[in-house]
This record gives structure tokens, C-alpha cells and sequence, in this order.
């Protein structure tokens, strides 16, 4: 069975999970059957998602029409050979207990066509354990969405021992058409990959404020802003609740052994009904304002730690052959929210001094967990690193992607993760693929795009900064964005922004560096830097009043608030607004129309607008040279020819 063979796939289990699962399914055009043991619950899943559906539209992610058709497609059931029996796909989403699951499976398997493959949403339970309780364990893998699924793109596809490849190439290409990010787990090793990282990591915070080291204070401060991840350890560990991480560590501690022992730190939260965020209270206190995560307790004793165990991690998948360093990066960027992946942090930290410091805590300690994986040990020893001697071309970039079509140079920011948020490390990446695009003789015009339906960019990556930037920093960051963000402006190349989603921060003032901006009709704009005490910092306070003029620009700035793409187009900001599905098609097409015009021209006409912003006289003299200069050029002839001609001109820049 192949992917265009897949028409029906059945959802076991409406709960938060499984009811945001059966959404995306229906979103992707798949008739769905949501089931659950009583009436109550799944009316209650179905009706979660209606809800769901229609914040879509008020937001303006679908059109009223797309979720009737979306929500006609899902059939919600109690009766399971009803739910079960003309399903392609059946996705078991049950309790996370492995004889609740077996028992689905030894029922499901007596309505469920022949041809059906299971998948189970399991988070870190034996593929090949349940899959041996079916009838088809070649026919059987895990496929783990992330809460919500809605949102979260990270899929894991995982083997079990018996599953065949046809069934993992199909259930990727599955994650495929729900608009997933899939990542192959090659072994069954439990906690797969992302919570083969994140567990250990909450635990050995745990272990660092249980011990007396540090504060949860200083622990979640440095994980946070440290290291840059969305949320501080313990902060996290109240979000997906506490008992939920100690059932993951417990399942790894006794399928793996002592270096995966829960800290007492935790099993006493448990003990004492302090869950978490669903509780009220567990590290922080939600009916006392909740979560408060300090900036300025950052400790580099406690992110060396915290690396120097993920890396060790990272090491034992990477060994086992459970995933290699690259697809491990992949999904804790799209699982976790990490801003960089574990291996590449390990790396940049230097992975002698990573395990160095495991050595020194094995030898303070003696806890198994310190114990340095002789994979990593050997990578330290040969002053290597997981990424070393990977290849890519001169357009392989972490943060950016390039692709080059029909003259038209797409340049579009790389973290869908992280909202496509900017840093310096995006920053000097710009900065590359701009010069590559320049010097590219097949490149005539740039479209500028951020990457996933969510944000065009969302603006600076804030924590990153809070982090690592002093005053004397933050001026020559200022100083490297304004530069950067310049060169797209005085680009001798025309350059459209297609913006989708949020347009904030530092992502406005890149798309204000374009000539022409083109948005979709969910897109939001604004400069909220006031908000957070800060100022546009990347040429926002000068660049936008050329584009809004002064009272716009300021109204923008000071007010801090967001505005439409409707609005922007009335302020002169957005040149055009399009439909949220017709984005992609018509800024393509503009680009494409610009890289058919006279480069010569086109590159004058910009540099003799931006000289004559605040000196008229002087962009005159620009403009007169430069009418001077076209009329010697064979684009003039050219043009000049095609229009007597009637024909569509072949500008060539000579």
C-alpha cells in the first residue's frame, strides 16, 4: 500500500492528543474516524475540535468553508468494529500503559482490515513489545505527534524490530501530507529521540538543585537564557507535568539502568500531588503568578552540566544507531523548541571540555549518569565533533535556506521552531547568501520568506540575546543587523518580501529593507520592541518613515501594537494583500516578472531613490546620471526594439 492508496485512517483515544491528530488528519483531506470507549468522550474530542477549527478561521489560518469541510470529514464512534473497519490507518492513542495499549490492539486487530498498518502515539513505550501483541508487526511502527499536534511539526516514525521498511517509508509519507516534519528513529531504544534528550535533561536539574549545587532559580535562569531554550527546566517540567516525566524516567531507568535514576527531587513532587501546571503548584506556584524565570542568574558551571548529559545522550543514540547527530539536532529544534541542536551546542562548547566535566562529576559522584558514553569520549579524543567533516555545498546553511528558480534567488529565514526568529548567527548567514545572490549572473531578483506558515520572523530571538549580550555587544549586534538588513536595500537586485504570519520586530524591519512586500491576510505586523523596554535596534527608528512616512512610523513604534496586513497595505507599508493559500504563487510570479526587467535600470533607479531620501538635489543628480549611463547599455536598444516589435523584451544587463 502506498500513500495515494491511504484514504481512511482511524483514531483511537479523543483526548488531547488524539483529537488534535484526527484535526490535522481531516485538515490533510483524510476521511477520519475519532473513537473513544464512551459517548461522552468522544463528543468531547469532537467538540474540541470544532472549537479548534474555528480559532483556525478567526485567525484567519482557514476560511469558514475549509473547516466545515475539514470537520464533515471526521465521524466521532464508540462502536470500534464501526471505527475500525475501512480504516487504511489505525492510530492507537491510548493512556500511555503498555497493558492498556496491548489490550486495544488484541481488539482492534479482530475488526481491522488486512491491509490496515498500526501506528501508536506512544512517547517512549517498546515499539516491538506491542507490536508482537498484533497479527502484522511488519505492519506496525510508532508515529509520535507533539502536543499540540495542531502546531507542533516534529513526527517521530519509529522501527521496531520486525517493521518493514515499505511501512516506515508509508507512514512517513503520511506525516508528509499532514504537513509533518518527519524524523526516522532506526532502533527501538526507549524515549526515542526527544525524550531520550529532554528527560535526563529535566532529571539531572533536578539532581543539580536536590544536591545543593544551585538554585532552581539559577538552573532555570541558565537553561533559559543560557542555553536558549523556550522554557527554564523546571518551568518545562510543570508544563508537561511532573508525574508525566518520572513515568518516561522511570520506563528508561528500568529498561536502561542506573544512569537514568529518578531524582528524589522528583518523585517527592509526585508523592505530594504537586503535578505541575494542571495542579496549581509544582516547581512554581500557578495560583501565586506562576512560572517567574530570572535573566541575570545565568551560571556556565551549570550550562557546562547540563551540555556535557545531553551530549552524552546524543552520544548513545548516535552509537546505538538509534538516530545519527543531524536528525537528533532536527528534532529537538521541531519537538523541543531548542534554538540550535544538542549536538551542534556540544560541539561549539568543545566536546573535550564536555567530558572532561563528566569525568569530574563521575569521579565526585560516582553516579552512573556521569559516565561518558565511549562514543563521545572517542570524538573528544580526536578533537572532533558529532557535525565534523559534514560536506554541503556553498548554499548549505543552519539557519537560512537558498534556492534559486527562473532568475529569482529565494532567500527565506530557516527556524520554524523558533517563529524564524533572528540572531546573529542568522545574521551572518544573510549576510553570506546575499553576496552569493549578487554574484550569481543567473540571480535577478530576491524573495525574501521565512520558512513554515507561522511567521515570516517573528523578530530577534530575545533569550538568545538576554543571555549573551552586555551593553558594548548589543551595539555592534545593532550595528551587524542594520548592515546586514542595509545590504537587501541597497542591493543592486530588486528584492520582494512574501510575508506570512507574524512580521514583528526584527522580522518588520528585514521585510521594511525590501522594495516591494506582498502579505497574506493572516499576517500581523509590528514593532513591539517598547513593549519589552527596547527600540527597534536594526535600522527600525530610520527605515520604516521612508517607507510609512514619520507619523505612521511613529505610531508603529510607540504604540507597540500589532496591525493587519490590511491596515499595513492602507499605510503604504504592504503592496499588495493576497489570499492566505495564494501567497506563495503570487510573489513568486512578482519576483519572477522583476527578474525579467533591465537590471541596469532597475539597479539605478534604487540607488537614485535611496540618495535622494534627505537630500532631493542630490538623488537628481544620481537620477541624471543615470539615465545617462541606461542609454549606453543594449538593455535600452533591446527594449526599445521589443517595443516596436510587441514583444516581451530579453534584458541581459549588458
Amino acid at each position: 500500500m502506498g500513500i495515494d492508496d491511504v484514504s481512511v485512517i482511524a483514531v483511537l483515544g479523543a483526548g488531547n492528543m488524539g483529537h488534535g491528530i484526527a484535526e490535522v488528519a481531516a485538515l490533510a483531506g483524510f476521511d477520519v474516524t475519532l473513537r473513544d470507549i464512551e459517548e461522552e468522550l468522544v463528543q468531547q474530542g469532537y467538540d474540541e475540535i470544532e472549537w479548534s477549527l474555528g480559532k483556525l478561521v478567526e485567525k484567519e489560518r482557514l476560511s469558514r468553508e475549509e473547516a466545515d469541510a475539514a470537520l464533515a470529514r471526521i465521524t466521532p464512534l464508540v462502536d470500534l468494529d464501526s471505527a475500525v473497519r475501512d480504516a487504511d490507518v489505525v492510530v492507537e492513542v491510548v493512556p500511555e500503559r503498555m497493558d492498556v495499549k496491548k489490550d486495544v490492539y488484541a481488539a482492534v486487530e479482530e475488526f481491522a482490515p488486512e491491509r490496515a498498518v498500526f501506528v501508536t502515539n506512544t512517547s517512549s513505550l517498546s515499539i516491538t513489545e506491542l507490536g508482537r501483541e498484533t497479527d502484522r508487526p511488519e505492519r506496525f511502527c510508532g508515529m509520535h505527534f507533539f502536543n499540540p499536534p495542531v502546531r507542533m511539526q516534529l513526527v517521530e516514525v519509529i522501527s521496531g524490530a520486525d517493521t518493514a521498511d515499505a511501512t516506515l517509508e508509508l507512514v512517513e509519507a503520511l506525516a508528509e501530507r499532514l504537513g509533518k516534519t518527519p524524523v526516522r528513529v532506526h532502533e527501538d531504544s526507549p524515549g526515542f529521540v526527544v525524550n531520550r534528550v529532554l528527560v535526563p535533561l529535566l532529571n539531572e536539574a533536578a539532581w543539580i538543585v536536590d544536591s545543593g549545587d544551585a538554585s532552581l532559580a539559577a538552573v532555570d535562569s541558565t537553561s533559559k537564557y543560557g542555553l536558549g531554550l523556550p522554557m527554564g527546566c523546571f518551568e518545562l517540567a510543570d508544563q508537561v507535568g511532573i508525574d508525566v516525566a518520572l513515568h518516561v524516567l522511570e520506563y528508561m531507568h528500568d529498561e536502561l539502568g542506573d544512569a537514568y535514576e529518578p531524582c528524589p527531587l522528583l518523585e517527592s513532587k509526585v508523592d505530594a500531588g504537586d503535578l505541575g501546571k494542571k495542579s496549581g503548584t509544582g516547581f512554581y506556584d500557578y495560583d501565586d503568578g506562576g512560572a517567574q524565570v530570572p535573566n541575570d542568574q545565568v551560571r556556565d558551571a551549570i550550562r557546562e552540566r547540563l551540555l556535557a548529559v545531553m551530549a552524552n545522550e546524543v552520544a548513545g543514540l548516535v552509537a546505538n544507531g538509534v538516530a545519527d547527530a543531524e536528525a537528533i539536532d532536527r528534532a529537538m529544534q521541531l519537538g523541543a523548541g531548542f534554538p540550535e541542536g544538542p549536538a551542534k551546542l556540544a560541539d561549539d562548547a568543545g566536546l573535550d571540555r564536555l567530558v572532561d566535566r563528566l569525568d569530574a562529576l563521575h569521579e565526585e559522584t560516582g553516579a552512573a549518569r556521569y559516565a561518558a558514553v565511549d562514543y563521545l569520549r572517542d570524538l573528544a579524543d580526536a578533537d572532533e565533533g558529532f557535525h565534523a567533516g559534514d560536506a554541503g555545498d556553498a548554499d548549505d546553511y543552519d539557519t537560512i535556506s537558498v534556492e534559486r528558480r527562473d532568475g529569482v534567488g529565494t532567500l527565506a529565514v530557516d527556524r520554524p521552531h523558533r517563529m524564524n526568529s533572528i540572531n546573529a548567527d542568522v545574521l551572518a548567514e544573510l549576510d553570506d547568501a546575499i553576496t552569493r545572490l549578487e554574484d550569481d549572473d543567473e540571480t535577478r531578483t530576491i524573495l525574501l520568506t521565512g520558512t513554515g506558515d507561522r511567521a515570516f520572523s517573528a523578530g530577534a530571538d530575545v533569550q538568545r540575546m538576554a543571555a549573551e549580550l552586555d551593553t558594548l555587544s548589543a551595539v555592534e549586534l545593532s550595528r551587524r543587523g542594520q548592515e546586514t538588513f542595509g545590504r537587501l536595500e541597497a542591493s543592486p537586485l530588486p528584492v520582494v518580501a512574501a510575508i506570512d504570519g507574524f512580521c514583528l520586530g526584527g522580522g518588520m524591519e528585514l521585510a521594511t529593507c525590501a522594495d516591494l512586500r506582498i502579505a497574506s491576510r493572516r499576517s500581523s505586523f509590528g514593532q513591539p520592541e517598547h513593549n519589552l523596554g527596547l527600540v527597534p535596534g536594526w535600522g527600525g527608528t530610520q527605515r520604516l518613515r521612508h517607507v510609512v512616512g514619520e507619523g505612521r512610523a511613529k505610531e508603529i513604534i510607540l504604540t507597540a501594537e500589532r496591525f493587519d496586513a490590511e491596515t499595513m497595505a492602507d499605510y503604504g507599508f504592504v503592496n499588495e494583500v493576497v489570499a492566505n493559500d495564494a501567497l506563495d504563487d503570487r510573489a513568486f510570479e512578482l519576483a519572477r516578472d522583476l527578474a525579467r526587467g533591465p537590471p541596469v535600470a532597475q539597479a539605478f533607479t534604487k540607488r537614485a531613490m535611496r540618495r535622494g531620501r534627505d537630500d532631493t538635489e542630490a538623488g537628481l543628480e544620481v537620477e541624471a546620471q543615470a539615465f545617462g549611463h541606461v542609454f549606453g547599455t543594449d538593455d535600452v536598444m533591446e527594449g526599445i526594439a521589443a517595443f516596436d516589435s510587441d514583444r516581451e523584451p530579453e534584458f541581459t544587463g549588458e
